[in-house]
């Protein structure tokens, strides 16, 4: 019998949109998406786009790249999808032409230069932006088939959430905030064979 056949729970009705979250169900086990907490920057019929905010890599973004030679920002994974190609998000709004507002005051690209700029500048730092390689993409109604078998539960949450809480604990964090139903996901050990 499989693990996740032991546990029912109501499917949440939050449904994806663009600054939403996507918290993985425990079970899960890939590398990649195994208690991911996935920001998403954009989602309509075409697809998703997103970024697994909770999986921060050892190396800080100054050692990946020779733009940002005094920026001490961990660097983390962002997905499996094109893993050579650097993303950000920031709450710097404006100061960064062409970004995109997801949420409220949280942002998903722009314009490199103004990046690099603003790092000169020490303007840029892990409080305002993340770096990540690779993303999460999904194929069209794809997301709609995952979230039927309740592979991903859906949430809100703040630029001040994302940014200021640890990566490591953000996904029980945010498990928590979908009630009684899900109270078995935050409980659920990440390996229940050494139970």
């Amino acid at each position: 019998m499989k693990i996740d056949r032991l546990v029912q729970i109501k499917p949440n009705h939050l449904k994806p949109a663009k600054g939403r979250l996507l918290l993985s169900e425990p079970f899960m086990g890939d590398y990649y998406f195994g208690r991911s907490v996935i920001l998403l920057a954009e989602h309509n019929d075409e697809g998703s786009f997103g970024l697994v905010l909770n999986k921060p890599t050892n190396k800080k973004i100054s050692e990946v790249t020779e733009e940002f030679p005094e920026l001490d920002a961990p660097l983390y994974i962002g997905g499996p999808v094109e893993p050579n190609r650097l993303f950000f998000i920031h709450t710097l709004g404006d100061e960064i032409n062409d970004s995109i507002e997801v949420s409220k005051g949280l942002f998903w690209g722009g314009s490199m230069d103004d990046v690099i700029e603003l790092s000169q500048l020490k303007k840029l730092n892990s409080e305002n932006s993340r770096f990540f390689i690779g993303y999460a993409g999904w194929g069209a109604h794809q997301m709609d088939d995952e979230l039927k078998r309740n592979s991903w539960a859906v949430v809100t949450a703040t630029s001040d959430v994302i940014f200021k809480t640890d990566p490591r604990i953000l996904w029980k964090k945010l498990t928590r905030k979908l009630g009684s139903d899900y109270r078995l996901w935050a409980k659920f050990p990440v390996n229940p064979n050494l139970n």
